[in-house]
């Protein structure tokens, strides 16, 4: 009985030890750059293989691109085998969250956090299925 204002201390003392209070009081989240949107428009910029991380082996195709409502800049993986060549230089991408841990990386992909879904207005993966073709811009 009237132990509530040494719970309360206590709380106080641990509360540093909660990552999404040290995130609030110190500062540190990182702008977001689909500024909250679940989706967003890209222009590719160019194509890129990142290395994946240890324990694997391989050559995760990506690529860099310029969101069109803000100018960010991103990496987004492409996901499906051969989809990297549905994508060329210029295309209008959109992109979404990859679907990591608390809006992180995904697997052994080191610091990509975006995937491409569709391109120039079709899903990529009817693109890799061979369902339809790619409409030229």
């Amino acid at each position: 009985m009237f132990a509530a204002r040494r719970l309360r201390k206590l709380r106080k003392k641990f509360r540093r030890s909660e990552r999404k209070y040290r995130k609030r009081i110190l500062g540190l989240w990182k702008a977001d750059p689909l500024e909250g949107a679940p989706m967003a428009r890209a222009i590719v910029l160019q194509k890129v293989g990142i290395e994946s991380r240890q324990p694997n082996s391989a050559i995760r195709k990506c690529v860099r691109c310029q969101i069109v409502k803000n100018g960010r800049v991103v990496t987004a993986f492409l996901p499906g085998d051969g989809a990297l060549n549905f994508v060329d230089e210029h295309d209008e991408v959109i992109i979404e969250g990859i679907g990591g841990p608390m809006g992180r990386s995904m697997g052994d992909i080191p610091g990509v956090k975006y995937k491409v879904t569709m391109v120039n207005g079709v899903p990529l993966h009817l693109l890799i299925t061979g369902k339809v073709k790619k409409p030229m811009r």
